[in-house]
């Protein structure tokens, strides 16, 4: 495969984990787009029922259109814009991306009605399935392989989480006290930073692919992932046997089967399988899948736990996930180190181990109190959690040729947006246990036993995950390192 440039825009000492100051700014831009994306989910979802007031939305289930819309492009076209980064190069299509995030997020501040409001959403999906991929690609480019890279992407993964427990807490706090249009505009002004930095810190030396782009594989991945993560998205409402989720699972089957077997004949595929297959990729993308799966998923029953069960308000359950972002951020300063130390495939097991203990002891958190268990646990599962997505994609982005990078970036993050399988199965779980037990019990005694019992599953399935990685992980990431 040709290729334009194999420049390296390197910053820092290449023997250590430092970054050097002009690294270190380089990386703030880059975890300042992930900041933005993770950010943004995670206001809005506090924001909704102010959005719904103000902006007259029918009903609850128009309502959550306002995260859907912004979740089904993001998702569904991360494979075309991995390969598309590729071909015109990661520099523009980040800066691109970022600079359609702030328009867009400008447009989701100002809008006047729900369709506007649900347009810019959509708008701002699109840019973020542009951002995702070219941010991880180009701290590969920023950082070459070995400490400071795996370094940079503790930090990013620490970012990220951090970006949601900020969310969660100050999308109460700006609601309550401004409005919901400045959790749109806040991300407005951090876009605009972003790409002051882009511009000026990071490097324009792309490496560039000249393949052809795969239309019909770009087709059929887009149209395969759309309809996996609508059915997803609006199953629970719909009802998972409801002919529209039914008939949205089955085109999902259908289009990422096809897929399949048009990448084995393309010339230039959208992902290669020869990626697909390495046991680095394949495994790791899974195991991406599990962590970010059941943390997601936990933290939305720990969500459900502290309004439902305690009663807290959203300020105070935002404030309850303080433990879970401050050893996340602690577990991205020290997982380059811990890395370095174990390897890879110990600290991918570990970081599983220690999530699946955390999360299954919530299966102990009580009725009224039980603060203490409360932070203990959900800050075990985020200190496991960062651990785990560090090293995931650090093993995916390792032993990679330049031009394939950005498919790279792309794979490292498909768990992030295919996790809401994740939520829906626990809150499934939640839903079913809860009517088992409500004809003999209260309503909240029922809801916390099914709380209990999905957050038990959870934990077994991290548990799960780090005995999958010991047992087909450890010959080929030794053999690669």
């Amino acid at each position: 495969m040709a290729v334009t440039s194999t420049q390296h825009a390197s910053y820092g000492e290449a023997t250590t984990d430092r970054l050097g100051a002009r690294g270190w700014l380089a990386l703030l831009t880059l975890c300042g787009a992930t900041f933005m994306t993770g950010l943004d989910y995670s206001v809005v979802t506090v924001a909704l029922p102010e959005i719904g007031r103000n902006l007259h939305f029918a009903d609850t289930g128009s309502l959550q259109w306002v995260s859907t819309a912004c979740l089904l492009p993001t998702a569904s076209l991360l494979p075309l814009f991995s390969r598309v980064s590729d071909l015109v190069g990661r520099h523009r299509l980040f800066t691109a991306g970022v600079a359609l995030f702030a328009v867009f997020s400008l447009l989701a501040g100002l809008a006047i009605g729900p369709a506007t409001l649900i347009a810019a959403r959509v708008g701002q999906g699109v840019a973020a399935s542009m951002i995702a991929p070219t941010a991880i690609a180009l701290m590969t480019t920023v950082f070459p392989e070995g400490p400071r890279r795996t370094r940079a992407l503790g930090i990013n993964g620490a970012v990220l989480s951090l970006g949601f427990v900020i969310g969660t807490l100050g999308g109460g706090v700006i609601t309550s006290g401004l409005s919901w249009r400045w959790t749109m505009l806040i991300l407005v002004i951090i876009g605009v930073l972003v790409l002051a930095g882009a511009l000026a810190l990071l490097p324009r030396t792309d490496v560039r692919s000249r393949a052809r782009l795969d239309a019909p594989g770009a087709v059929l991945a887009t149209v395969g992932l759309f309809a996996l993560v609508y059915a997803i998205s609006t199953g629970a409402q719909a009802g998972w046997g409801s002919a529209s989720t039914a008939g949205s699972l089955v085109l999902a089957v259908v289009a990422l089967s096809a897929f399949l077997l048009v990448e084995r004949r393309h010339p230039d595929p959208l992902i290669p399988l020869a990626i697909l297959n390495r046991a680095t990729v394949k495994w790791s993308v899974l195991l991406g899948f599990i962590t970010l799966g059941m943390c997601g998923g936990s933290s939305v029953l720990l969500s459900l736990y502290m309004q439902d069960v305690l009663g807290y308000s959203a300020l105070a359950t935002g404030a309850g996930f303080l433990a879970e972002g401050l050893t996340a951020l602690v577990a991205g300063m020290f997982a380059a180190r811990i890395i370095e130390r174990f390897g890879k495939v110990a600290t991918i097991s570990t970081g599983l181990l220690v999530q699946g203990v955390g999360t299954a002891l919530m299966v102990f958190l009580p009725e009224h109190g039980g603060l203490v268990l409360l932070l203990v646990t959900s800050g075990a599962m985020g200190f496991g959690h960062v651990l785990t997505v560090v090293s995931f994609i650090t093993t995916i982005t390792s032993g990679l040729p330049d031009d394939e990078q950005g498919i790279a970036g792309g794979l490292s993050q498909l768990p992030q947006f295919l996790g809401a399988i994740g939520t829906a199965a626990l809150a499934a779980i939640v839903t079913a246990r809860s009517k088992a037990l409500a004809p003999t019990t209260t309503s909240t005694l029922a809801t916390l036993g099914g709380l209990h019992a999905a957050m038990l599953t959870a934990g077994i399935v991290c548990l799960a995950g780090a005995v999958l990685a010991l047992v087909c992980l450890r010959r080929p990431v030794a053999m690669a390192n």
